[in-house]
């Protein structure tokens, strides 16, 4: 149940519903491991691919379907795979595009976790990795080899919200034949649409806007038919990182509403950073859509809005960065984000902690630094939380 013409919102509501026989309103819940089959004729026929239909929830769900059409719709992707996580989508997408004696190249800027499988994970394969500054195009250029068979990136970055030229490094991916794949996370569906931009696979931590209300885990991975059948169905389907049904209902139902919490927390997250640009207690602050951003000529040419998300430094180091978060007391200590409920973390100490101190201070990620996650609360009573705050050190 999908019309192309539909905008995102009703795409998010309607796209991909499958009804059963019974006619149901909401999405049917499938919680089943495996399914039967009406001979043993028909079974075979299941397995050798002639008959179309499910043969085990770890390969493909009913439920998990529907999430996965839906997405599909939202991002005009041809094909998905939901997964357990964000970072079984991360780690799954990259290993279909590698082999032993590959190149891979990535921003040095990128979550703790997925500089972890850059950095530590793949070099044990076999396929050597560059880590280089995401926002200079010139590094790109230098780094990309005829044996790069991948790049990733996230636009915008976790934590700093940096952002990527994702259709330049894209068509620099594209002259040597590899893919890049995209982090979405932070700019959304809703702000953004890497497909669209020359990305070839686009991913996102489920968990995050998609779910919004801090209830599950999940993935997705986005991408053409042909790569998603040929080169990451197979590797996907015998190593598990598949999605739980009940999660991908929740999903689902989360999906509805993306589209007005993405931009109501999008709208309070600019009035938020506009607050503390005017402070003094702020040395440094970084969202997407002012004019000060450090790529903002970028952000306009490829994003339709900010984020939810802001990053910002506090003068007076640690002990003064701790005494702002404790004395929030709407906004919640956290190190999750998208989530109805505004969340604030200090990167250096949780998201961020195994990466290296000089690496960090090389991203920008001090000991002052603070990432806030915007979320549903009433705009004046967040303004007067972050006023109290400011006022505290």
């Amino acid at each position: 149940m999908t019309n192309k013409n539909w905008k995102p919102a009703t795409k998010l509501v309607h796209g991909g519903t499958t009804r059963s026989p019974f006619g149901e309103t909401s999405e049917a819940l499938f919680l089943t491991q495996g399914f039967v089959y009406d001979s043993a004729e028909a079974a075979e026929a299941r397995f050798l691919g002639d008959n179309s239909g499910y043969i085990y929830s770890r390969y493909a769900n009913p439920t998990v379907s529907m999430f996965e059409q839906r997405m599909c719709d939202l991002e005009n992707a041809e094909a998905a795979r939901a997964t357990s996580s964000g970072m079984a989508a991360v780690n799954s997408a990259i290993m279909a595009c590698v082999k032993a004696g590959d190149h891979f190249v990535a921003p040095k800027a990128l979550f703790g976790s997925c500089r972890y499988i850059i950095e530590k994970i793949l070099p044990r394969y076999g396929v050597e990795t560059t880590l280089i500054d995401g926002s200079n195009i010139e590094e790109w250029k230098a780094a990309i080899r005829p044996n790069t068979k991948g790049a990733f990136l996230e636009s915008p970055t976790n934590p700093t919200l940096s952002v990527v030229d994702i259709q330049a490094v894209a068509d620099l991916v594209h002259e040597v034949g590899g893919r890049l794949i995209v982090d979405n996370v932070f700019a959304t569906a809703i702000w953004q649409s890497p497909l669209q931009l020359g990305a070839d696979v686009v991913i996102y931590s489920a968990t995050k806007h998609i779910d919004g209300q801090g209830r599950c885990l999940g993935g997705i991975v986005l991408s053409d038919e042909k790569w998603i059948t040929e080169e990451f169905h197979d590797m996907f389907k015998h190593t598990g990182p598949s999605m739980s049904p009940f999660n991908a209902w929740v999903l689902l139902k989360g999906l509805e509403t993306l589209d007005l919490r993405v931009k109501r927390q999008s709208e309070t997250a600019a009035k938020i950073a506009d607050l503390l640009s005017q402070s003094e207690k702020v040395s440094t602050l970084i969202y997407p859509g002012r004019e000060d951003h450090p790529q903002a000529d970028i952000v306009k040419k490829q994003m339709r809005g900010g984020s939810t998300m802001l990053a910002f430094d506090i003068a007076g180091g640690k002990e003064a960065a701790f005494k702002f978060s404790n004395a929030l007391e709407i906004v919640s200590l956290s190190n999750n984000l998208g989530d109805a409920k505004s969340l604030i973390t200090h990167p250096a100490t949780t998201t961020h902690q195994s990466v290296a101190e000089e690496a960090r201070l090389e991203l920008g990620i001090s000991d002052h630094t603070l990432r806030v996650s915007v979320g549903l609360e009433d705009q004046e009573d967040l303004l007067e939380d972050f006023s109290k705050a400011l006022a505290a050190i």
